[in-house]
């Protein structure tokens, strides 16, 4: 096959590669792909900055292979792990390993994937029989490290993929971990749709003099997908999604909710109008997930309802339409979500559904594509709500202040002094002297006169107490110890 000087002839693959390439009819190399690779190639660290769907994958599956084919990872035996790559989703790192599996047939280098929610009995089996190549999510990644199944003392290349969507998840403290075990000596990429504070701290922590390649404007949506907005009551929109997806013209339809229990719901609105439609979230299994998945790629459903997990790193050929049923609260995430179509220079259609309530969403948006979405105006659920009533953003409202009703406080008293004076409206109260109390005399208490014998004993304590009814027992006992006088002793 004859390449043009505008080809991945030009970038220096090894002869494997180039042929895997030409087997899946890739013949000219993305904008990312044509700077990123030869960084890579040099062991230089990198720094990539690029939107969904620039073919960001082979920008580091393609180098990482070659380096290993040369360097000699295709030994064999068990082979140590040499290359990590950390992904945020499940779906992510498949569709990573499917590339390596792809590009790599002809090389002879073993790759494997790890993630949770399944059992780890077939990778850790994997595990024991040596790779080259690891993709893994970060939870399953500590887990099999804690268990002894995953050493990287050999790490050559460390790749954090999708570091934006990492962050975003709260996978920080995680990768922190993951790079305090890697080698001090390495060759480390990172790749991220855009470039929060965040990000560029986290990769000035473990970058090396990094080469920053940045192919196209943060967060920029593709120009060949048409967009368009149709401003619809927030009870009217699942009418309106069964509406549009009747149309015979919309092949395949990707359908965003902004939660879990929302695209549950729209599935079973979508199967009451006749309409067969599968949900991929976070709350079903993996199994699950790429039984759905797989079904949609095959055209067996035609309408996929996805959280933003899916927003990111599902390579779907060939997608006709991308409807946000919820309008995201971070505009990125809105070019991150039509990014899933409009691929390898394909035509798509990106429709969102907007309410009262996400207008300032609307807004967000409008101001970081640089350009206002046209408004569809015939369809059968329209708004009531004037468009002219654009709500200021939730961060800018003010909250409405309720009077307090404040107690009322007695004034304290304060000792007078030259500083303190009393306010002059008082009247002045007269002093008056207070008379001095007279001193308490005593009373004289006559002399107790001195017991004789024929005097009555005094009465104890006890005996003042009430008597029990009845008769009260004789007790021939003395009474207290007897003085000399015949008396009992008191006290």
């Amino acid at each position: 096959m004859t390449m043009t000087s505008n080809s991945f002839d030009t970038l220096n693959l090894i002869p494997q590669l180039r042929k895997a390439i030409a087997e899946e009819g890739y013949e000219t190399p993305t904008p990312i792909q044509t700077r990123a690779i030869p960084v890579v190639l040099d062991g230089k660290d990198l720094f990539g900055i690029a939107q969904t769907g620039t073919g960001k994958t082979a920008a580091f599956a393609l180098p990482i292979l070659q380096r290993l084919s040369i360097e000699g990872g295709h030994e064999r035996g068990r082979r140590a792990i040499k290359t990590l790559i950390c992904t945020p989703t499940r779906e992510l790192a498949v569709q990573i390993h499917e590339s390596f599996t792809t590009y790599g047939r002809h090389t002879g280098i073993r790759s494997t994937v790890v993630y949770g929610g399944v059992s780890q009995l077939s990778q850790t089996e994997a595990l024991k029989r040596g790779v080259d190549v690891l993709i893994a999510t970060p939870g399953r990644l500590l887990d099999l490290m804690g268990q002894g199944y995953i050493k990287l003392d050999n790490i050559s290349i460390f790749v954090l993929d999708e570091a934006d969507r990492m962050l975003d998840m709260g996978f920080v403290h995680d990768i922190r971990k993951i790079i305090a075990k890697l080698p001090e000596k390495r060759q480390s990429l990172l790749f991220s749709a855009t470039m929060p504070p965040d990000i560029v701290s986290l990769a000035s922590a473990f970058l090396t003099a990094p080469v920053r390649v940045e192919v196209t404007p943060q967060a920029t949506p593709v120009e060949v997908i048409a967009q368009s907005v149709y401003f619809v009551e927030k009870n009217d929109k699942r009418h309106l999604l069964a509406h549009i997806l009747k149309d015979e013209a919309v092949v395949s339809a990707l359908v965003f909710t902004r939660t879990k229990h929302g695209a549950d719901r729209v599935v079973k609105d979508l199967l009451r109008a006749g309409i067969t439609a599968q949900a991929i979230h976070g709350n079903k299994s993996q199994n699950a997930r790429q039984r759905a998945l797989n079904d949609f790629k095959s055209g067996h459903t035609r309408v996929l309802i996805a959280t933003d997990i899916a927003a990111r790193g599902i390579d779907i050929d060939e997608l006709s339409h991308v409807i946000n049923f919820d309008i995201p609260e971070v505009a990125e995430t809105y070019v991150h979500r039509i990014g899933r179509t409009g691929r390898a220079g394909l035509s798509g259609i990106a429709l969102t559904f907007c309410d009262a309530d996400e207008r300032s969403y609307l807004r967000d948006i409008q101001k970081l594509i640089g350009r206002a979405l046209p408004v569809v105006e015939e369809h059968p659920f329209r708004s009531t709500v004037p468009l002219t009533n654009m709500e200021p953003r939730r961060e800018e409202r003010k909250p409405e202040r309720r009077p307090e009703r404040r107690p009322e406080r007695r004034p304290e008293h304060k000792p007078r002094n030259e500083h303190h004076q009393k306010p002059q409206h008082e009247p002045k109260k007269e002093q008056r002297p207070e008379p001095k109390p007279e001193p308490k005399s005593e009373p004289k208490r006559d002399p107790k006169p001195e017991p004789t014998p024929a005097s009555t004993p005094e009465r104890r304590r006890d005996d003042r107490r009430p008597k029990p009814h009845g008769p009260r027992p004789k007790d021939d006992r003395p009474f207290g110890k007897q003085k000399r006088d015949g008396l009992p002793r008191v006290g």
